[in-house]
């Protein structure tokens, strides 16, 4: 493929194709230097270069060209036609002078063929024969194809999966210049694509990648930087990528913008900047934005607040598949926020999210289904989700299953588990299961220091029920400080007031 000349040349060119064409109307001049110029006008025509952009006349030197044999007008005049540049769109016109330019050995024609075989434009979508017109024009040295090789290797596009090879065709691209290949290349890297695990190259292939202009790598180049991947703890340096990526347009750079607006990660503090970044990234389509848009609007960071823009966002984001915001939405439908109650609503949102073992939904479908809320009661499976969460350590749960064991609910009767879920539960800081721990001390094991202990944590942070409990616990224990207890007992009684 020839170079097009440049703007001198071009100023030149249209007087030497005016004179030409006076004298052989282009008809009778085959010769491979005044096909050659021919071809170099039109682009000249259709770039606007050193004359008025004229896209039609573009076409028509690329045709008359073409019609002499002229391989790089052959080429051209098949993206006229795909493109519909001064002439009518028509895409199997340009894959026969694809096929035709692709047959004499033009490689950027054979690289076109494959992008027409594996995206069906204009023939049937064929992955093997865009695989193989890919190869073709990469082992000729065309950089793009090698890329689109590498594509093909990694995603069994008209090929087997073959990561090694993959990674090869990105290196061999990255080498050349290629600015995509490079970012895929700190993806291998970063990934263990074909290739051992390597965050200083991973790192190394974004920046280079970034600093060319590539906004996905400078994207990535901001979580390098935030999550120590390659380099050091840079919050600036992250939250610079992230704000050049996300003013270039890159979405998921206007999220994690948001997340340094909202959480001080190399910026100060800025929770309307934080809101307008989820905002403008939601509309976008970002789901997670879409969430953190819903946090805001129930919890006034950067904007007054809106209870039905907050359910909105849930329910958005929900219906993308996002987890917690199926979670939010039934606390949203439980409670009435935003929105009327919805008890069937409410116990769809938390079956959604706990089919997906997110252990609040777990919890809160236990709920559902021990109490009757959207769903015909049934305690068996209450204790089966209490259980559930339980064993991965929520606090709620063990309390609730606590319950169950000590009055037999949807399970046999167990005393001693009973005490151990609340043990477990007042450990992580749960008032009620302090409170119930402190009962059976008293009732059970006649240990009123250890009662006293428990009403006490409990009833420091205004627990009612153990503030009532504690003068028990004294009366029990002659070494406890009376005058302390009737204390706790007076502010028992002022609360209720």
């Amino acid at each position: 493929m020839q170079n097009h000349f440049d703007k001198k040349e071009c100023q030149g060119l249209q007087q030497y194709i005016n004179r030409l064409s006076e004298s052989s109307k282009l008809s009778n001049k085959d010769d491979s230097n005044n096909l050659s110029g021919i071809h170099h006008l039109g682009y000249c025509y259709q770039h606007g270069i050193e004359t008025e952009k004229n896209e039609i006349k573009a076409f028509e030197l690329y045709e008359a060209a073409a019609g002499k044999g002229h391989l790089d007008s052959i080429h051209q005049l098949g993206f006229c036609y795909q493109h519909g540049i001064g002439t009518k769109k028509d895409e199997i016109k340009a894959f026969k002078l694809y096929t035709k330019a692709a047959e004499k050995g033009y490689i950027v024609s054979k690289y076109n063929l494959g992008k027409c075989y594996e995206d069906g434009i204009g023939t049937i979508k064929n992955e093997i024969k865009a695989f193989e017109s890919y190869n073709t024009a990469a082992e000729a040295g065309h950089i793009v194809s090698i890329y689109h090789l590498g594509l093909c290797y990694e995603n069994k596009i008209g090929t087997e999966y073959n990561a090694s090879k993959a990674f090869e065709s990105y290196n061999t691209a990255a080498e050349k210049g290629h600015i995509v290949s490079m970012y895929h290349l700190g993806l291998c890297y970063e990934n263990k694509i074909g290739t051992e695990y390597n965050a200083n190259k991973a790192f190394e292939s974004y920046n280079t990648a970034a600093e060319k202009g590539h906004i996905v790598s400078m994207y990535h180049l901001g979580l390098c930087y935030e999550n120590k991947i390659g380099t050091e703890y840079n919050a600036n340096k992250a939250f610079e990528s992230y704000k050049e990526a996300a003013e270039k347009g890159h979405i998921a750079s206007m999220y994690h913008l948001g997340l340094c607006y909202e959480n001080k990660i190399g910026t100060e503090y800025n929770a309307n900047k934080a809101f307008e970044s989820y905002k403008e990234a939601a509309e976008k389509g970002h789901i997670a934005s879409m969430y953190h848009l819903g946090l805001c609007y129930e919890n006034k960071i950067g904007t007054e607040y809106n209870a039905n823009k907050a359910f909105e966002s849930y329910k958005e984001a929900a219906e993308e598949g996002h987890i917690v915001s199926m979670y939010r939405l039934g606390i949203f439908y439980e409670n009435r926020i935003g929105t009327e109650c919805n008890g069937d609503t409410t116990f769809e949102s938390y079956e959604a999210a706990a089919e997906v073992d997110h252990i609040d939904s777990m919890y809160h479908l236990g709920f559902c289904y021990q109490h009757g809320i959207g769903t015909k009661k049934d305690e068996v499976k209450a204790f089966q989700l209490y259980n559930a969460a339980a064993e991965v350590g929520h606090i709620d749960s063990m309390y609730h299953l606590g319950i169950f064991y000590e009055n037999g609910i949807g399970t046999e009767c167990n005393v001693d588990k009973a005490f151990e879920l609340y043990k477990a539960a007042a450990e992580k800081g749960h008032f009620d299961s302090m409170c119930y721990l402190g009962i059976y001390y008293v009732s059970g094991e006649c240990n009123a220091n250890e009662a006293f202990k428990s009403y006490n944590t409990a009833a420091e942070v205004g627990h009612i029920d153990s503030n009532s409990e504690i003068y028990e616990a004294f009366e029990s224990n002659k070494e406890a400080d009376e005058e302390k207890g009737h204390d706790w007992w007076s502010r028992s009684i002022n609360s209720f007031q």
